[in-house]
């Protein structure tokens, strides 16, 4: 079984993929992705996500942060450039050698995409079950997690019968469960009071300094300013501007004319 939640914190995992450690879970070479015959949605990207690093993706809607994520969780390959994921160039990789990376990263979707037919537990399960754990591994995690979450109470409750913010922590502690790698999360507190919002990112928090590197996608200039130490990424008509660090070549500020 891989690390999970246990205890009040994340037990640290007992097997993990097979690999080397890497400086950058993620570098980004002359990255550009179209859909389609139309424009491109995302361009020119050069950048690399340091491991262990903590990072907040921002911009106006329509600029690409989605798309983006989507590259990082590989669900969808660039038109130009080239990928690295965890150490290993994966841009043309064929796709049944995807699903080992895959496994190593955790994903909070914007529109949750719970499996409608089981519970908020066997929801929250799957990366276990996945992964090989048997039910007695399960239950406790499980438990723990939809607790954290404020949703001991509705754990058997399927997802129609859940509101939009039970539905997006539900897909929370699915994506954090099984303690990933790289966690990409797409407006992960978009449908929480500012409560709730602030114990979530409370929890990402702890996974990264237990090691996960984290992306957060946000409009939510309060969740930034209350993370210390996290960088920020924002991009603007689809490439990266104003970045902290995260540039192969950072833009030079002007020179003064004084």
């Amino acid at each position: 079984m891989n690390g999970a939640w246990q205890g009040g914190r994340f037990a640290h995992p007992s097997s993990r993929p097979a690999g080397r450690q890497v400086a950058a879970v993620a570098e980004f070479d002359s990255v550009g992705l179209r859909y389609g015959t139309g424009a491109e949605v995302l361009r020119d990207l050069d950048f690399r996500l340091r491991a262990g690093s903590f990072y907040f993706l921002t911009g106006p809607s329509g600029a690409g942060k989605t798309s983006l994520l989507k590259l990082l969780y590989l669900a969808q390959r660039p038109t130009r450039g080239r990928i690295r994921l965890f150490g290993e160039e994966l841009s043309e990789a064929p796709r049944d050698a995807l699903p080992p990376f895959r496994r190593r990263i955790g994903v909070v979707f914007q529109d949750f995409r719970l499996v409608r037919h089981l519970s908020a537990f066997d929801n929250v399960a799957l990366p276990l079950r996945v992964g090989g754990a048997n039910d007695e591994e399960v239950e406790g995690p499980v438990r723990e997690m939809l607790a954290w979450v404020g949703l001991a109470d509705r754990a058997s409750a399927r997802p129609p019968t859940l509101s939009g913010g039970e539905q997006q922590r539900v897909a929370i502690a699915r994506a954090v469960i099984n303690r990933p790698e790289l966690l990409v999360a797409d407006e992960p507190t978009g449908n929480v009071d500012a409560e709730m919002a602030n114990r979530l990112m409370g929890l990402f928090t702890a996974m990264n300094r237990l090691g996960t590197t984290v992306v957060v996608a946000t409009h939510d200039v309060g969740l930034i300013n209350a993370t210390p130490g996290a960088q920020l990424i924002r991009l603007e008509n689809g490439t990266m501007v104003d970045p902290t660090g995260t540039l192969r070549n950072p833009p030079q500020p002007p020179r003064s004319t004084a």
